[in-house]
Formats: C-alpha cells, structure tokens, sequence
C-alpha cells in the first residue's frame, strides 16, 4: 500500500496541488511550497484552517504525525502583505476538508470562522442574512464554554493535582454517556449542544449547515411544463424518512407559581368544558442540562374560543396585536400554548380520569398538526441557517389527567421534520385513530414527496414503511414541566381579576369589575394593585377608555417593581379618569386611594348609577334596563 498523497494549498494567486508522501516532514513539505509557489522560505506562512489557526512549522515531525491526510487543503497566506484583498480570497476559497463530513465543497454551503475570545468558534455561513438578530438567551450560550468539568477521581486518576486524564478530563455538553446517566436521563442533547457537535472537530464547522427541510416543487424550472404536467430531479423534493430528533430547542418548562395554572384550571372545573390559551413568559438558562434552555411561563392569555367537554375551536382574536405589545414592554412574550383534556373521575373529590398514556397516545396528530403550526409562526432565529431561522422555541403544554388520577402537566415540541410537513400541508389527522397521521398523496393541484419511517417487524428486522398511516411518536420531542420549590411572581397581585373572553361564567372584565377589584385591594400599594397581566391587558384594551398609548410609565414600573414609578403614574390624568369611571358604576368613589396607594374602597355598588352593559360594556345611564348601544338587557 502506497504513502503517497496529495496536499491542496490555496493562496491568495490560486490553488495548487503539491505531491508528498506520509513520512515526509513539514520542513521539506515547506521546501516544496516554496518552490511550487516561487516564495522564499521565510516570506508565507501555511495554516491548517482558512482563519489563520494551526500554522504548519519548519520541523522534523511527519506530516502523517500532524495528521495532515490526502486530498487536504492547507492555507498559504504571504507574510509581508497580508492586505484585506487577500484575506477576502481566502474567505471564499473552498473549505478545509475533512473524513469526518462525507460531502464535497459544492453541495454544502460554505462556512467559516472568526476566532474570539470565546471557547466556542462562532462559524457563519456565507448565505445567511446579515441582519438576523438572534433571542438574547441563544448569544449567551453562545459566549459560554459549555464542557461538563469533572473532579479528580481519587481511585481512578494516577496524576497530580493539576493534570488531567481521560477519568477527569471536561466533556463536551453533547456527551452521550453524560446525558444518560443524568438523574432523569436525558434523552434530547440541547440545542446549543447540538450546534457544538456540529461546528466542532478539525475542520471548526465549516461544513456545517442548518437546512430547512422543504416539500414543495423549487419554483423557476423552465425545463419542462409545470405540475402536474411536468417534474424533473432539479425541481422535485426529496423523500422524507422520519427520525426521531436527537436535541431539542427548550429543554424545561416552569411555570413560575401554581397560581397560574390553577386559575387557568378553573374554568374546566366550573363548566366541564375544555380550555386553550398562550403562554407568556421569557427563556432563560437551564443549567440542569449543558446549555440548555428554559421556558419560564409568567402569565396564561385565554383568546376568545368555542370549548365543549370534547372539543377546542379558536376564533378570530381582535386584541392579540395588543397583548404582544403589552407582553414585550413587560420584558415577556409568548413562548408557548396549553391546552386542557380532562375528564372528571369523581367530582367529590376532584379526581380526574387518565386520558392519554404511553398506550394510546401523548399527543393526537391533530394536536401535533396544531403544534407545527404555532412553531412555524413562532419560528427560531438561528445565524447558521440561510434562511436566518430554524426549528423553533414555541412549546407545547397539555393538562391531562395522571396514572394517581390527578392533574398532570405535559411539555412537548414537535420535531421540525413535522413542522415541514405541516408548513407545507402534507400531513392530515387520522379520523378513528388519534394516535397516527396520514402523509397526503400526491394530486394534480400538490406534489406531496414520499415519507417513510423505520420500525421493527415481528422477527425484530428493521424496516421501512410508508407513511400512510404515520405513528405521532415520530414527530414527538417530550419537555419536562415544573413548578419551583419557592414560588415567583413577575405580577404581584394577590387579589384575582377576571380573566378575559370567560364571559360564560358571568366573569366579565369592565369597569364594574374594576370597581369591585380595587375594593379588594384597599391595604395593598398601588404597585401590587395593577401589577396582574389580565387589569392590565384590560386597562390597554378597554373600549370605554383605552390607555394604550399613555400606559407604557406603568407597565415599566411593573417591569422593574418599580413603586415610586409607579405612584409617578398614578397622579397622572388617566388615572383619574379610571378612578371617576370606576365612581360612576358606584364601586369607588373618586379620590379613594390615598397618597400611599392604599385607601377605603368599600362604598356599595349604587343601583342609580351608571352601569357598564355585560355583552358591548357600553356605559349606560342610570334608570334604563337595555343597553342603549346593542338593545341587550341590562341582566
């Protein structure tokens, strides 16, 4: 068997091939360079990656020793003008090869690296957009080092205290062995683990790429007639087989206090009904898991919605523009959704019946459809794809009825070859089966691409199947869902007002509802009065007298706790305004709330005065029985 080989050099003239052998030595590996490129010895420098790191050196060790391999490619940058031009040549030269990734410079994008302080090199493709602005949660992990550190293992490590060995060395956060033996295990690396495997190794991720999986004909083939008269290998998308993903973008769900998830509750528990709402709140680090991400839920929005006890329909939301608003100057945003799917045991003792299990199914394919859905609108800013996005942070809550018969919470995603499918509307619901999907065929108004999956046969071979019917658990990624030990309160209220669009139950947000909410708070300070999310969603959205554009002083000082600002606001004239509508319904009289915030709020409710109307809240005058704007009654 032959030593010899090839090495590719490319300098800022062009790229030349220089034959070498295994055994040979860098210095006279360097000779031959000189030689080939017409430079004196002393006037370039050889690296082995396109940023300059790795610099190949005048010495005696073999180039099998460097581990320098056939069909590499080394960098040859002259010494005495490294100009900007020559830097740009070698920017868009192709990438250093490596056995590790089995593709060739012209079908992956092209990548490279800038060192910086940080550990971990921050590779970008050539392609992606410039101005994609990553979550705030993704540059922090990026700037951390992200290795597991281990102690010295008394028994194991023979060295001194400041070496290191394979007992003790730090492990990379995508380890698997590490993630398995975690008390849970974990079953999905992190995201950000993921893109360290991806962008490690020799070649620093310059071959790593994050494609968006695509199922529609590449428009723009001129070739032959569209479809359905005419496809071809350029245009036509590939088949899909499904995979169960390996990472997953969050990592832990928390709810911050078990407030919120019982006041969402108790509307199943008052109706029988079944319940949808979004979930505000913020991703933070989760440090239970190398880079991993949490989701921290702060608030439940529950959008206008038709619910029976066996099914959820949402509607048209005209506020939803004005409650992102509202959720972004509070430092929050909508980072997932929950669903109910309970059936009540015994209501005597508030035992719920076990719906859905490892059984019959976790999530639905309906479900999963609906999960795509919101995570291909809530998609994932991601530099290292070219499209500026990937995958996503949206999740998935599910309140459901446990194996001890009591309420459970269940976090998911699904994986983004489900949110492919789902993008491109080639997966459907199986009606009699809840627990499988069916990959669409392909018809003259939609090319659907083949999609399969690998399952086990009865004499445990593996094999591949059509995707018609489609198992969900393909498409499933699971999340853990908590509650903290101390609870926490982004809204500090300790008094309860009505959460909106619950209008069924008789709760109704309205200045008569104000009036009566803030005689409750008569001992509290004004900040912990308007510090809850649904006063102040309605405070933004009323139709009598919207604050939207006079409010932002307030919810800054919610934002920051901020009582002073708080009270700063509280004199202003809005304010007042609220106070003297709230006076009207005879649920406050003007002026109640003292200097301090706090006051006697408890005058009774005065049948003479002006009321607010349940269905339009139109404020009425005293004495009539039907609303003068809808003609409604008054009761």
């Amino acid at each position: 068997m032959t030593d010899t080989i090839t090495i590719r050099v490319q300098s800022p003239d062009g790229m030349k091939k220089i034959a070498s052998t295994k055994r040979e030595t860098s210095a006279a590996f360097l000779k031959k360079v000189a030689k080939e490129f017409g430079f004196n010895s002393n006037r370039f420098s050889v690296y082995l990656n396109r940023d300059k790191t790795g610099e190949l050196l005048s010495q005696n060790k073999s180039l099998s020793l460097l581990k320098i391999k056939h069909g590499d490619m080394l960098y040859l940058f002259p010494s005495s003008s490294l100009t900007s031009t020559s830097a740009e040549v070698m920017d868009t030269a192709a990438p250093h090869s490596s056995s590790s990734v089995p593709h060739s410079s012209s079908s992956v994008p092209h990548l490279f690296s800038s060192t910086s302080s940080s550990s971990f090199p921050s590779a970008r493709p050539h392609s992606a957009p410039s101005n994609v602005q990553e979550d705030e949660i993704d540059q922090f992990l990026t700037k951390q080092d992200g290795k597991i550190y281990r102690n010295r293992d008394a028994q194991l490590c023979r060295h001194g205290a400041l070496g290191k060995c394979v007992h003790c060395v730090p492990l990379e956060p995508f380890d698997e062995d590490y993630l398995n033996h975690l008390d849970p295990p974990v079953k999905h690396m992190s995201f950000h683990a993921y893109l360290r495997k991806l962008t490690g190794g020799a070649d620093k991720g310059k071959f790593a790429a994050l494609e968006n999986i695509s199922c529609k004909i590449k428009s723009g083939c001129e070739g032959h007639p569209p479809w359905p008269e005419g496809i071809c290998t350029k245009c036509q998308p590939s088949a899909l087989t499904l995979n169960r993903q390996k990472y997953r973008h969050v990592d832990n769900i928390m709810f911050e206090n078990h407030t919120i998830a019982d006041r969402f509750l108790d509307f199943w528990r008052k109706t029988g009904s079944q319940r949808v709402g979004y979930l505000y709140g913020r991703y933070t680090e989760h440090k239970d898991i190398p880079l991993g991400i949490r989701a921290e839920v702060a608030a439940i929005y529950e959008p206008p919605q038709n619910a029976t006890q066996n099914s959820l329909e949402l509607l048209e939301d005209p506020k939803a523009v004005a409650v992102d608003e509202i959720a972004a100057k509070l430092g929050l945003r909508k980072v997932g959704w929950i669903f109910s799917d309970l059936l009540s045991e015994d209501t005597r003792i508030g035992t719920v019946r076990f719906t859905r299990n490892q059984d019959s199914h976790f999530l639905s394919a309906e479900e999963c459809i609906t999960a795509g859905f919101f995570q291909n609108q809530h998609s994932n800013s991601c530099k290292l794809s070219r499209d500026g996005h990937f995958g996503s942070k949206f999740v998935t809550v599910v309140a459901t009825g446990g194996p001890d018969n009591q309420v459970h919470f269940e976090g998911y995603q699904v994986s983004n070859q489900c949110m492919a499918l789902v993008r491109d509307e080639c997966l459907l619901p199986c009606k009699d089966a809840p627990e499988l999907g069916y990959a669409k065929e392909s018809s003259p108004e939609q090319y659907v691409p083949d999609v399969f999956f690998k399952d086990k046969d009865k004499f445990g071979n593996d094999v591949t199947f059509l995707a018609r019917p489609l198992p969900v658990e393909y498409l499933i990624i699971d999340i853990t869902t908590t509650f903290p030990k101390d609870p926490q309160f982004t809204f500090t209220s300790t008094q309860r007002f009505p959460i909106e669009n619950r209008e069924i139950l008789g709760e109704t947000q309205d200045f008569h509802s104000l009036a009566t909410y803030l005689s409750q708070c008569a001992s509290a300070s004004f900040l912990d009065v308007v510090s809850d999310f649904h006063l102040l969603l309605f405070l933004v959205t009323n139709e009598v007298m919207p604050l939207r554009d006079s409010i932002g002083l307030l919810l800054d000082a919610v934002k920051t706790s901020d009582g002073e600002l708080a009270e700063t606001w509280r004199k202003s004239e809005q304010w007042a305004t609220i106070e003297q509508l709230c006076g009207t319904v005879g649920g406050q009289p003007q002026g109640s709330l003292g200097s301090d915030g706090t006051g006697d709020i408890s005058a009774p409710l005065s049948s003479s005065a002006m009321w607010s109307c349940v269905h339009c809240t139109f404020m009425n005058q005293p004495g009539t029985e039907h609303c003068e704007m809808c003609r409604l009654p008054r009761s």
